[in-house]
């Protein structure tokens, strides 16, 4: 299966120290084309091969077995951050020029922030706090900090954060969980995650309720993975992709594990009506969602994402969020 890991950003690395605590560093994961758009921001890809040095681990010696059932918050906390953790250095190479080094895009079609607006206008983002969550090397917020926000970059994987500052992080690294944020209440005006975290959590509402507390009121959360009729299909880009192989309604997670039973990879299924439920039980407004259609300049294959499924089929969701205000305040006003 792996739509979500293939398609995408949702790592983070290892640098020096980084700890559960924000970590100031000196210094999306999709395509796109290169070049300006109309002005505002240049759409460049500058990224340069990955050079690591000392791997941070290295590949399990087993095969790992593909199955489904039940795989509880815990679980997959820690099989996808040792996941991700052994596969950030291959990930960066295979998709690092793809992804570029500060450009942010939504998804493998190559929706691009500058042109979707989803966080709202550019010009709008100054002086904006902003948390991006599983940022992988960063991409995203560094195209935030070129125009002129302050943000954040969380991610579960040490081993991706360490690419962020390969490539350069002029804002604060944090390696943590989505779902336990080491950050106060009210800390930030806008959150954003391409690919991030939410395909691979036992408990989706318990991450956007943590994204709600440190949001503050009016603040939007913008997120993207991978479309959930996606789930009945092979992961496969050719013809053998087209054809419904599994339920949309089976919602057992797909796990990967060793030869003693132990998660190693674990992705999770929502149907577009859970992901919806999700967001108001987690206490925000649903605002827009947006399926990006696949453009004709896309020629590449990304894992299952390709011009002929694309064409055919949604590959990406788009959830565009707002905090609601206080419901015990809302109670009051109309009491």
């Amino acid at each position: 299966m792996r739509e979500g890991a293939h398609p995408g950003r949702i790592a983070a690395n290892p640098a020096h120290n980084l700890s559960p605590e924000v970590t100031q560093a000196a210094g999306s994961p999709f395509g796109g084309t290169s070049g300006d758009t109309d002005g505002r921001v240049a759409r460049k890809s500058t990224t340069r091969e990955p050079i690591i040095q000392e791997p941070a681990s290295s590949e399990p010696d087993f095969e790992p077995e593909a199955t489904r059932r039940d795989a509880d918050v815990t679980e997959s906390s820690r099989a996808n951050r040792g996941w991700w953790d052994r596969n950030a250095d291959e990930y960066q190479i295979e998709h690092g020029t793809f992804l570029g080094d500060d450009r942010f895009v939504w998804g493998p079609e190559g929706l691009d922030e500058v042109e979707a607006e989803l966080l709202g206008p550019p010009e709008e983002l100054k002086g904006k706090a902003v948390l991006e969550i599983g940022a992988g090397a960063a991409q995203c917020a560094r195209w935030l900090t070129a125009q002129g926000a302050h943000p954040v970059a969380l991610d579960l994987s040490h081993r991706q954060l360490q690419h962020a500052l390969r490539i350069g992080a002029p804002f604060p690294l944090v390696c943590a969980d989505a779902g336990a944020l080491p950050f106060a209440d009210a800390s930030f005006d806008l959150a954003c995650s391409a690919y991030g975290a939410l395909p691979f959590v036992a408990d989706p509402v318990l991450v956007l309720k943590e994204v709600r507390r440190v949001l503050r009121p009016g603040g939007r959360f913008v997120f993207s993975v991978t479309h959930p009729m996606r789930w009945a299909f092979p992961d496969e880009p050719g013809p053998e992709g087209l054809t419904v192989t599994s339920s949309y309604f089976d919602r057992t997670p797909y796990v990967e594990q060793d030869d003693e039973g132990r998660a190693v990879y674990v992705e999770h299924h929502r149907t577009l009506g859970d992901r919806v439920r999700d967001i108001v039980a987690g206490g925000f407004r649903l605002v827009d969602l947006v399926e990006p259609q696949w453009p004709s300049w896309n020629t590449s294959e990304w894992g299952g994402w390709s011009p002929l499924r694309g064409n055919l089929i949604p590959g990406t969701a788009v959830f565009v969020c707002e905090r609601d205000q206080e419901r015990g305040r809302a109670n009051q006003r109309t009491s």
